[in-house]
């Protein structure tokens, strides 16, 4: 594992860029001072083609870096691979070169970031070579000594390259320290067991069939990051598809109330009606023992369930007394209208045949296409007994409100004419227990305002449905 910024230094005050500099400065002379220190010691350069393919093979990781998630400055590599295999194969200069040269590729602007970057990866690499080195007993064939020192030069180099990455993120000043410690230790735990294994099958293939089996083995390691890469790519498009979802699902919800805002300002005497027969839809429909999804739907299609009223011609809804039979006739196609306003919003579509059809009757004898019995939606039946209840509840320009037991009455001397008895059984027992406001449509969490939140969630499940 490999940890770099994916954020550009040129964002900085001047202040922060001068103290990145001076940092920039320290680690490229510290770099250059261990590379001599290495050189006195004794140590050198080993096979020089084999180094430049696990230059290369580095290079190629890096340049397909993973983020480690959508929201952090923070990626990661599998170079780790390639430099491990040459602090244990060959020693601490090897090392830091192929350290080094893991960001050739990156070599562009900020050049301050690539210095920074690049002298750390090379100190980082250095030490743990020389840590390596120092470790007798891995220069042996033995798999468990290879393994132990592979594991220890995976643990030394994920610590340092945390620190460093720790360090330049609080010079940066994009926050605490801690942060880049709690993202990066879990994965720098898992490194080990991860990354030592496969290193010494690495070197033991180098060892004991050919040098050239490196860019065999390594061929994998890039396959397996392309595809986390790939997965990570479509995980970020499910969440993009998520929150398109929900924008749309906040414009669905500002369409329906606003829809029925309009309705209630043009009709004072039907205000407040469509919130409450969306509450006995969605009471009716839980004691039917529908499906929770089911319950939203019913609950929301109560809610816009008049919502063609809004395309009839001005005065008819106002006008105070009875209606003519052109009048009735009229009033009668807002049904349609309502589900043609509806089948606009895609994600509307089941509702608006349920409103289509809500007054729709058990015999036959409604409209606006004369279905009968269960041809109607069973959502459709659940309304037309809401509606017609709150409808005889309420005051209107031409009577008063009836009292709850009347119009309790009227219910049921509709049924297997009007209604459907399951759907006015399931609403009387609704009623039976329930306080007089809710019978009449007057508690508090039956005006619109109130519902909103319900209607968030409703449009949730009902787009599951």
């Amino acid at each position: 594992m490999q940890v770099v910024f994916r954020t550009a230094f040129s964002r900085f005050g001047a202040s922060r860029s001068l103290g990145v500099a001076a940092y920039a400065s320290v680690l490229a002379l510290a770099a250059v001072a261990l590379a001599a220190t290495l050189v006195r010691f004794g140590y050198s350069l080993h096979d020089l083609p084999i180094a430049a393919t696990l230059c290369i093979l580095a290079a190629i990781s890096e340049s397909a870096r993973i983020k480690l998630s959508r929201a952090s400055l923070l990626e990661s590599s599998i170079s780790l691979l390639p430099t491990l295999v040459a602090a244990v194969l060959f020693g601490p200069l090897d090392a830091m070169l192929v350290g080094a040269c893991s960001l050739i590729g990156q070599f562009r602007g900020p050049y301050l970031k690539w210095a920074v970057f690049t002298s750390s990866r090379a100190i980082t690499w250095g030490l743990t070579g020389a840590v390596v080195a120092n470790l007798h007993w891995v220069t042996q064939s033995d798999f468990g000594a290879l393994v132990l020192g592979a594991g220890l030069g995976a643990m030394f180099s994920v610590t340092l390259d945390t620190a460093f990455a720790a360090v330049t993120y609080r010079l940066r000043g994009n926050g605490q320290m801690r942060v880049v410690f709690r993202a990066l230790t879990p994965l720098a735990v898992a490194a080990v067991p991860l990354y030592a294994p496969v290193v010494v099958l690495l070197v033991l293939a180098y060892r004991e069939l050919s040098p050239w089996t490196l860019a065999v083995f390594f061929v994998p390691c890039l396959g397996a990051q392309r595809l986390f890469m790939l997965y990570q790519e479509e995980r970020k498009l499910a969440e993009d598809v998520v929150t398109v979802n929900k924008k749309l699902e906040a414009a669905n919800l500002s369409f329906a109330t606003a829809l029925v805002v309009t309705l209630d300002a043009r009709d004072q005497y039907t205000a407040g009606h469509s919130a409450a027969v969306a509450i006995y839809a969605r009471d009716i429909a839980e004691r039917l023992n529908l499906s929770k999804e089911q319950q939203a739907l019913a609950h929301l299609c109560g809610l816009v369930h008049d919502i063609g009223k809004i395309g009839l011609p001005a005065g008819l809804l106002e006008k105070p007394g009875a209606l003519t039979l052109e009048e009735r006739r009229q009033m009668q196609e807002h049904s349609a209208i309502g589900e043609r306003i509806l089948a606009k919003v895609e994600s509307y579509s089941e509702i608006a045949a349920v409103v289509r059809h809500h007054h729709e009757r058990w015999d036959g004898e409604g409209y606006p296409d004369g279905l009968s019995g269960r041809q109607i939606p069973l959502l459709s039946r659940i309304l037309a007994v809401a509606d017609a209840y709150n409808a005889m509840t309420s005051d209107r320009p031409y009577r008063d409100a009836m009292p709850s037991r009347v119009a309790r009455m009227r219910l049921a001397q509709a049924v297997e004419s009007q209604f459907d008895t399951a759907v006015v059984a399931a609403f009387e027992a609704v009623l039976v227990p329930a306080a007089e406001d809710y019978r009449m449509g007057q508690r508090s969490d039956f005006r619109l305002a109130d519902q909103e939140p319900q209607v968030m969630d409703n449009l949730r499940l009902s787009d599951a449905a």
